[in-house]
């Protein structure tokens, strides 16, 4: 791994930081959220592309040079292979998925709904998670995370996934107050983050032996 490359920082943040275009209503609570997901997409480009300041520190207060892979270099190359550098990208892709999936959701009701009409978004990624963009973003640095683990971004993980939630939970309450017992039951059958898989799959064998009966008819 060549260091010192600035260019590759500048393109990596830019790169990583456009997924942020996707938060369709910019409110003053995802400032944080924003702002540490900034801060972990620059903490990874800077010891990626130019220079390896975990593996500086540790050498300095340990007294040993760390072998590659922990905390510099492709984290899981050297357990696993390249399938270390696949996991963290097929994450990336995922999230990346989520982010856009749930702002296109998000984006055709915007301009359908009529003026002051409030509309709750349940199908599509919606029907998977209740927060599909959050899960994006998490998932998107998880598998950051995975692919080059270092010192900043081992700490900054559970912060960036902590203020997600809160602020998800925050503005359930909001969602909450707005649309009632209609939001409760959206909320009692749909996953906050993580899609049940086991419960997509029941639906899905439901919904086609429903078609074939009806075939059948």
């Amino acid at each position: 791994m060549e260091y010192g490359d600035w260019i590759m920082v500048g393109l990596w943040i830019v790169l990583f930081a456009l997924f942020l275009a996707f938060i369709p209503f910019y409110k003053k609570s995802q400032r944080k959220p924003t702002s540490v997901y900034l801060a972990f997409i620059v903490a990874l480009a800077f010891e990626m592309f130019g220079l390896p300041l975990s593996m500086y520190f540790v050498t300095w207060a340990v007294g040993a040079s760390l072998p590659p892979g922990i905390l510099w270099q492709h984290t899981l190359e050297q357990y696993i292979g390249y399938w270390g550098m696949y996991i963290g990208f097929a994450l990336n892709l995922i999230g990346a998925l989520f982010v856009i999936l749930g702002w296109q959701s998000i984006h055709k009701y915007y301009w359908s709904k009529k003026e002051g009409q409030g509309t709750l978004v349940t199908d599509g990624v919606y029907s998977l998670v209740r927060h599909p963009q959050y899960t994006g973003f998490m998932l998107i640095t998880l598998g950051l995370l995975i692919h080059w683990a270092t010192l900043p971004l081992l700490i900054m993980w559970p912060i960036l996934t902590f203020v997600y939630y809160r602020l998800a939970k925050r503005e359930e309450r909001d969602l909450e107050r707005e649309f009632g017992i209609q939001y409760l039951v959206y909320k009692k059958k749909t996953p906050m983050f993580l899609p049940c898989l086991r419960r997509e799959v029941r639906l899905r064998l439901r919904r086609f032996q429903t078609l074939r009966q009806s075939s059948i008819r």
